[in-house]
């Protein structure tokens, strides 16, 4: 078994650590093989691995750099089972927020113009640089972040930042047992229903909003709707099988397990769920209304946007 960190915030490699006990389960069937955060097992190690030899690989984090890319392509050779692990490897998840701007916005943010940064000449990072030791290389930069399918075929996708820790121990259980797996490209430990269909709170017959509000800005009143409350919540667009963990916390859903089956895109489908949610008269109330939400792009496609119809910002 093989576990590997593109780019992420390390979340889904705490997720595989919260199985605990378990733990103990997982190493009396299998032998971790690869796992950065955890072994030292080097590049070149995996690199002289057979090809299959790893039965199961999960691949958080999104591909943001020339060796996530590498490590892609060296994992899906080596491995007989790929799982795009987490909503980073299967949308493009925070990460992928990037493609709202372009790369050279990016560098010029962090080393030009951030308040912290002193850099008068304008140094920026260079992929190889020479010093009398020989030449030291860092990976390229690349414009996109991708999902791990865009870079490599993917056996299945285990969503959730983080995946809920149950369903990961349920595939491992179900690989090593040699039971019967779902078809390939499943989405595995999610339901057919959407997070609405499968949350307790009330909703709204006549729902009638003006304005929307960030979570913050209201006092939740812990039983009706976010949604009727004005809150923006992804849980129409959502998939469920998380047990509507966020909203049970009294938070709106985030959207990061991913669409419902038949979406093809999550920002348009909870654009829909909104505009049927405006009180809205004429164009002013509706413009009115829209202006209210901080960062619509940002929150629609919160977890999606390389996944999405748009998937970057377009010059």
């Amino acid at each position: 078994m093989a576990v590997y960190w593109g780019a992420a915030c390390g979340g889904c490699c705490v997720s595989v650590l919260d199985v605990h006990e378990t733990l103990l389960t997982v190493i009396q069937h299998a032998d971790l093989v690869f796992w950065p955060i955890a072994l030292d097992t080097k590049y070149a190690d995996v690199e002289a691995m057979e090809d299959k030899s790893i039965d199961l690989t999960l691949f958080n984090g999104a591909v943001r750099n020339s060796e996530n890319e590498h490590m892609a392509h060296v994992l899906r050779a080596k491995s007989k089972i790929l799982v795009a692990y987490g909503s980073c490897a299967h949308m493009g998840g925070i990460p992928g927020l990037a493609n709202f701007s372009t790369k050279e916005e990016l560098l010029s943010r962090v080393y030009d113009e951030s308040p912290s940064t002193v850099n008068p000449d304008k140094v920026r990072p260079q992929h190889e640089y020479k010093v009398p030791e020989g030449t030291l290389e860092i990976p390229n930069f690349y414009e996109d972040v991708c999902m791990l399918d865009q870079i490599v075929d993917v056996d299945y996708y285990l969503p959730g930042c983080p995946p809920q820790t149950e369903r990961l121990v349920e595939v491992f259980l179900a690989i090593v047992s040699g039971a019967q797996l779902p078809p390939k490209g499943s989405v595995i430990g999610v339901s057919e229903r959407a997070q609405c269909e499968e949350c307790t709170r009330i909703k709204s017959d006549n729902r009638s909003v003006d304005r929307f509000y960030r979570p913050w800005e209201i006092e939740d009143d812990g039983v009706s709707c976010f949604i009727d409350q004005g809150v923006i919540c992804m849980g129409s667009a959502t998939v469920g099988g998380c047990g509507v963990r966020c909203v049970k916390g009294n938070a709106p859903c985030r959207g990061c397990y991913g669409p419902v089956p038949g979406v093809t895109d999550m920002g348009a489908k909870i654009m829909s769920t909104i505009a049927t949610a405006l009180n809205a008269e004429d164009e002013n109330d509706i413009i009115k209304a829209i202006d209210s939400i901080e960062d619509a792009a940002g929150t629609f496609y919160r977890f999606s946007l390389p996944a999405s119809k748009i998937r970057r910002k377009i010059q």
